[in-house]
């Protein structure tokens, strides 16, 4: 199956047409030639059809130049290096689509709140900003967009009940304001190969007493990282000292995503609920019956320094300390990724599917010959204070975002590329490259059924009910980029040793509380922004139901585990 063709044979191909691309047909079909084949859910008579109104729906802006920008990951630069050229080639709309660091994104669309100042005439940035730009009103609704100023320019075939992650994008007022473009899950990596070795199984049972398999709690995957570090794993082609864990721990911005993107929930911190816990979410944040946040703190009703929150910071430190490369403790999220794929570690619990694409390399030591992968991936285990209905993992679902500021030309040219490159048409193909689907039907199409084999675990989880408990970060948080900045610098100081887990939290959630006060005294959120509830002694939320909760007198449960092949059934 032909997955990739260079952009310069494509190129080529577009240039062979001899015509300005926006007058004819000629260079959508050179596209579709060179670039998307058979790997699209549309047949080919629907493929020119959807690209004809691409073209239609263009001619008011041929020759315009448009600015749009995303995190540098493999789907983004595909769409900056290859479905770019032919949006311009195709509709005569000159876009740059730039890649910059994911930080850097949310400082400039920060920077554009702040300023009125178009930067850029379209994002892609993650979901975690719906509750921030539901409150500010600075990001146009799609929902009315597409029903008033950019009716004109909505694709007829961009069916939205297509889309897997539109729930993450909506806010309670039951508007879209985001449209998903690439979305994918932190889950449980592990070795399947060492996991599924006699002499392994056998080994593990006769130190621990029961059947090493995937993890379903935390105790259990304590004890598998403790069984394999340190252990020689030569016998199976293996490094004569493996390691149990994988983590990153630098003070870094990445080191806050490693914790609000639901490492607090798996733990148990929090309240149930889909897709974030309510009325305390995976930040610890505590809102009313009108969605308005109102504290942080357990004196406040929230949950960022409650017991389960320093359980969960107290034994990813610990497995770091413990199992984990030692230069992993200067890593941030970008250096960790690949790690694993080296082939000296068992496990990861907190593995971002983003990194399957790089993880599935023939060359690599994980890889067997046939192109199967050694690993799989699967569910991550969940901690003591965890219980069912609670969120268990985190999705990122990296969405267009069209801002008010953006004059309304430049927004409709921006919204027609945003389009192009989540169209069915080019959908597939996409996927294929950077293995982040935002699509039911790219999920089901044949080309991942042949493919599945090959990817480690990856399409069983999208085709499986379990992916609906892997969630973004939900509308509990007014004002994503100042809060964000917190997790980082709080949790870097329990990381360094600066100070305990708890005296972390305790500052994390009170610095949390001053930017929700700010927000409220300023008013500029409304009616739906923070209201404060007066802090009360802590011991009467403990003692209420749900989240905040008090510490348990045993966070030792009992390990349990589960085969695989297994889980896998149990999906079908």
């Amino acid at each position: 199956m032909r997955l990739r063709s260079t952009a310069t044979a494509m190129a080529l191909a577009l240039m062979a047409t001899q015509a300005p691309a926006w007058a004819d047909i000629e260079a959508a079909k050179a596209f579709l030639d060179a670039e998307v084949g058979e790997l699209s859910t549309l047949d080919r008579a629907a493929q020119e059809a959807e690209l004809q109104w691409f073209i239609d729906a263009a001619k008011p802006y041929a020759g315009m130049e448009i600015k749009v920008v995303s995190e540098t990951i493999d789907t983004h630069s595909y769409e900056a290096s290859v479905l770019a050229p032919a949006f311009t080639a195709i509709t005569g709309i000159k876009v740059t689509h730039d890649l910059i660091g994911e930080g850097d994104v949310v400082e400039k669309l920060q920077t554009q709140m702040q300023t009125g100042e178009n930067i850029y005439d379209a994002y892609v940035n993650d979901s975690d900003l719906i509750g921030t730009h539901w409150r500010y009103q600075q990001a146009r609704s799609l929902t009315d967009w597409m029903a008033g100023e950019g009716a004109a320019v909505t694709n007829p075939n961009l069916d939205l009940a297509d889309f897997i992650g539109t729930k993450f994008t909506t806010a309670p007022d039951g508007e879209l304001y985001r449209l998903p473009d690439q979305q994918f899950a932190n889950l449980y990596w592990f070795r399947y190969d060492w996991f599924n070795d006699q002499k392994t199984k056998d080994d593990f049972k006769a130190k621990y007493g029961y059947d090493l398999g995937v993890p379903i709690n935390w105790s259990a995957y304590e004890d598998i990282a403790e069984f394999f570090t340190g252990r020689d794993m030569s016998y199976m082609g293996g490094p004569t000292s493996a390691w149990g864990n994988m983590d990153y721990g630098k003070k870094d911005p990445s080191l806050g995503w490693r914790y609000t993107d639901a490492w607090m929930s798996m733990a148990g911190m929090g309240d149930v609920g889909e897709p974030n816990g309510l009325p305390v979410d995976e930040w610890g944040v505590r809102v009313d019956e009108n969605s308005r946040p109102v504290g942080s703190c357990v004196a406040r009703g929230g949950s960022t320094n409650d017991a389960a929150a320093v359980y969960a910071v107290t034994k990813a430190i610990e497995w770091l300390q413990k199992y984990t490369p030692p230069e992993a403790q200067g890593m941030t999220f970008g250096e960790a990724g690949p790690v694993p794929a080296q082939g000296a570690v068992a496990q990861q619990m907190f593995w971002y599917t983003a990194f399957t694409a790089a993880s599935v390399k023939p060359d690599l030591p994980v890889m067997n010959e046939d192109g199967t992968p050694k690993w799989r991936m699967a569910p991550s285990p969940h901690g003591v204070y965890w219980q069912e209905g609670q969120k268990i993992g985190y999705q990122d679902v990296g969405s267009w975002t069209l801002m008010k500021s953006t004059p309304v030309d430049r927004a409709q040219a921006a919204w027609l590329y945003a389009q192009f490159v989540t169209s069915k048409t080019v959908d597939v193909k996409k996927a294929h490259v950077g293995l982040t689907f935002v699509r039911e039907s790219t999920i089901q199409h044949a080309s991942f059924t042949e493919r599945a084999p090959k990817l480690g675990g990856l399409i069983e989880f999208y085709r499986s009910p379990a992916r609906v408990q892997w969630s973004p970060t939900g509308t509990n948080i007014p004002d994503y980029p100042k809060m964000a900045q917190l997790w980082w610098q709080n949790i870097g100081d329990a990381m360094s040793g600066a100070k305990t887990p708890q005296e972390a939290l305790d500052a994390l959630c009170e610095e949390q509380e001053k930017v929700l006060e700010r927000i409220e005294k300023s008013g500029v959120q409304g009616d739906i922004g923070p209201k404060m509830n007066e802090p009360q002694d802590p011991q009467v939320w403990l003692d209420a139901p749900g989240a905040p909760v008090a510490k348990l007198e045993n966070e030792d449960e009992e390990p349990k585990t589960i085969a695989y092949d297994e889980l896998i059934k149990s999906w079908q």
